[in-house]
């Protein structure tokens, strides 16, 4: 397998995902190289080209993701999910290494009804939208063999996500609102980074790709089903809509992606989103303080 074979780099490998890519290479038996943000700045080439150096292929995981901090500090945000992802795509591009960069469904404007195509126009809507949108133009332009892999929804055992709020919310409150005019496909990183190798071990073509869970759901519905994962009542989350929950950066009102392009490589996307919680569930919930 390619996998196994390959010398493989993970910039960004303390994030969510990041660990999750690390952990699923080195239990295949990979050499692996994960590379912290202390280790090196994506937006500096000399560290960049340090890093990738002997590297086959290389996941971009390093991302700016306060997406509401980015409304005010998108120059900042820019610095790292476009120019960083520029020298990232350079310097493999100069190393010969193959780059799989992980983007967003954030890219799109959200007013679909249908799942994203892979060659959907990109819309953003946010300031986190935009420099990731930006981010994707210079990977395809700079590592023409490239894989862009947007995802949506992520939870994990590392780091905080959304079961792991309502989680501790519902040690709090009695009961808690969620919006449910949102909708997207709740997505275990574990599955997104086993997508992330299958698709290098596949030689996918280059071009943009999905790994999300099958279905959709609401906000309301998923943290439902925490609440079900918890043993907690689901009457003890209420519904709102999203002008009752405003935030500075405008969310998408529809983020199911396409994985057409994913299952055509000859990868199997992951199963149905509530089966993967399921298997998920009690690793991400174990790691609630």
């Amino acid at each position: 397998m390619v996998a196994v074979r390959s010398s493989w780099v993970v910039l960004g490998a303390g994030g969510m995902l990041g660990q999750d890519v690390v952990a699923h290479l080195r239990g295949r038996g990979a050499e692996v190289r994960a590379v912290l943000r202390g280790d090196a700045d994506v937006t500096v080439a000399e560290q960049v080209r340090s890093a990738v150096t002997g590297a086959g292929v290389v996941v971009n995981c390093a991302a700016w993701t306060a997406v509401d901090d980015a409304e005010t500090r998108e120059a900042e945000a820019f610095a790292v999910n476009a120019t960083g992802a520029a020298v990232v795509a350079r310097e493999c591009a100069s190393a010969g290494a193959r780059l799989v960069h992980v983007s967003t469904d954030y890219v799109f404007d959200g007013t679909a009804r249908e799942p994203y195509p892979e060659d959907a126009p990109q819309a953003p809507r946010s300031a986190y939208g935009r420099t990731k949108a930006a981010g994707e133009w210079a990977v395809q332009a700079l590592a023409p063999d490239a894989l862009v892999v947007r995802t949506a929804w992520l939870y994990g055992e590392h780091g905080g996500c959304f079961p792991k709020t309502i989680a501790r919310l519902l040690a709090e409150r009695e009961t808690i609102a969620v919006v449910d005019d949102q909708v997207g496909s709740p997505t275990w990183t574990a599955d997104v980074a086993a997508q992330l190798v299958a698709l290098v071990d596949a030689q996918a073509p280059a071009g943009c790709y999905a790994a999300t869970s099958a279905g959709r759901a609401s906000w309301w519905e998923f943290a439902r089903t925490v609440a079900v994962s918890l043993g907690a009542d689901q009457a003890r989350i209420r519904a709102t809509d999203t002008a009752g929950f405003p935030r500075p950066a405008p969310r998408p009102a529809f983020s199911v992606l396409s994985t057409a392009a994913t299952a055509a490589a000859g990868v199997a996307p992951p199963g149905p989103w509530q089966e993967r919680w399921s298997e998920a569930a009690p690793a991400v919930l174990a790691a609630v303080s």
